[in-house]
């Protein structure tokens, strides 16, 4: 495939770029990610200055490939982050809960390529005011907070009010998805899910387990009452959100609830009790395999795709 814009801008074999999954998206995924040809992403959310600067150098040991960071931006220690990420050298900061405004011009002039993930239109337009590199634009089928449209219906509405470069996520784990995401007008595409069952990924393996047996109907979402929708596959622990949302409980109760749930699943394997976030694609996550298998999939179905559609297309009159 040669290079388009988002290959050239951060410098990349492949334009498939690993989400950022709080808990889960360490210095050894992401390394073996951009070690694979993609963009691995770091998650800082929930990560001190200094366990961020260790997951950047542990990132560093396993590639010499371009990696990103993503930065929560409601996080009290965000400042500390960005000069982390600066004294660092990181190429790439994607960036949510939050605008970036404030930061821009530091990170630009530290030549950090700022992408931020966005929910709408509106806010992709402005991101791109601003000074933004690219926008993640991504549809309410990913896993983890995510926003109220359908990936199919952002990803287009964005593509064209954008001149930037538009990454497509959410619903995302094959070669025809790939191929649909660039159909939309995305120029690249960022996945988590499929990332969750990797062998370099560090998560439970009972967190992986339960992606790999998902199925179509598997995740729901909660905090819908909140205002902050997240989806996760259905256990215990979300039973118990929708049922507290369902009586009409006070917000904070819900919010308490819910405090070091992904933490309980990831790190301590309670899929029952814990938050398993996931996107609606799990069910077509069938086996583990490392992240350069993982991208070489990929890409082998992307084209694979394209030669099917090409013959497709050989055989409709227009």
């Amino acid at each position: 495939m040669q290079k388009n814009r988002i290959c050239e801008l951060l410098g990349i074999k492949y334009p498939i770029i690993q989400g950022a999954m709080a808990w889960i998206s360490n210095g050894n995924l992401a390394g073996h990610v951009s070690k694979a040809g993609g963009l691995g992403i770091i998650a800082g959310g929930g990560m001190p200055p200094e366990v961020l600067r260790q997951e950047i150098k542990k990132a560093k040991s396993i590639t010499d490939n371009p990696f990103g960071v993503n930065l929560m931006l409601m996080m009290e220690s965000v400042a500390e982050q960005i000069d982390v990420c600066i004294e660092e050298g990181v190429k790439v900061v994607t960036t949510g809960a939050g605008n970036p405004g404030i930061y821009m011009e530091k990170l630009k002039a530290a030549g950090i390529k700022v992408i931020p993930v966005v929910a709408s239109v509106a806010l992709a337009k402005r991101m791109e005011r601003i000074g933004a590199d690219a926008v993640v634009a991504e549809g309410l089928e990913a896993g983890g907070h995510i926003g109220e449209i359908t990936t199919m219906s952002l990803a287009t509405q964005v593509a064209r009010e954008v001149s930037i470069p538009v990454i497509v996520a959410g619903g995302i784990a094959s070669g025809e998805q790939f191929l649909a995401a660039l159909a939309l007008g995305g120029e690249a595409i960022q996945v988590g899910t499929i990332f969750i069952v990797a062998h370099e990924c560090d998560v439970h393996e009972n967190y992986k387990n339960l992606v790999l047996k998902a199925k179509d109907r598997s995740t729901v979402t909660t905090g819908n009452y909140t205002g902050h929708p997240v989806r996760v596959l259905n256990n215990k622990f979300a039973k118990a959100i929708l049922e507290l949302e369902v009586k009409g409980a006070p917000k904070e109760e819900i919010e308490d609830l819910g405090k070091g749930k992904l933490r309980l699943a990831v790190v301590d394997g309670d899929i029952e009790n814990g938050s398993v976030m996931s996107g609606q694609v799990a069910g077509l996550v069938k086996e583990a395999l490392s992240c350069q298998e993982i991208v070489d999939k990929l890409m082998k179905e992307l084209k694979e795709e394209k030669v099917r559609l090409d013959e497709t297309f050989s055989k409709i009159a227009f």
